[in-house]
């Protein structure tokens, strides 16, 4: 189900997705699952970014450095760039990925600009 929209027409938006990096979709990392559910709905592109620590909802603050833990809960941040509505419509279509997550999580959206990027096929573009 691809949506690729690369026109400048639409506004650009950051969406943003606030998770922990033991949260898991059918035993997969939840990270990886919509990381490439993003390139399977055709968006811009998608980066995933390890946090040191943090704490949110739960109010418990993870990253600490626990010995005795099997595996490390540290923050995990999702960021995609697109289309506002294509983002909204991504949004729709993976929210079931978050039914299971116990823990609480975040989705935030903001408007943005690229001010410079490098298209696979050529030069720098403003």
């Amino acid at each position: 189900m691809a949506h690729r929209d690369s026109g400048s027409s639409g506004t650009l938006a950051l969406m943003r997705i606030y998770i922990s990096s033991t949260d898991k979709f059918r035993h997969r990392p939840l990270y990886e699952v919509i990381v490439y559910a993003a390139k399977r709905y055709g968006l811009s592109g998608a980066t995933v970014l390890r946090g040191v620590m943090g704490y949110g909802g739960s109010s418990a603050v993870g990253g600490a450095n626990r010995l005795w833990e099997i595996s490390e809960k540290v923050p995990m941040v999702i960021e995609i760039i697109d289309q506002e509505q294509t983002l909204l419509r991504f949004l729709e279509q993976i929210k079931p990925y978050f039914a299971r997550i116990s823990k609480g999580f975040l989705v935030t959206l903001d408007r943005t600009s690229v001010v410079l990027s490098r298209p696979e096929s050529g030069g720098p573009t403003e």
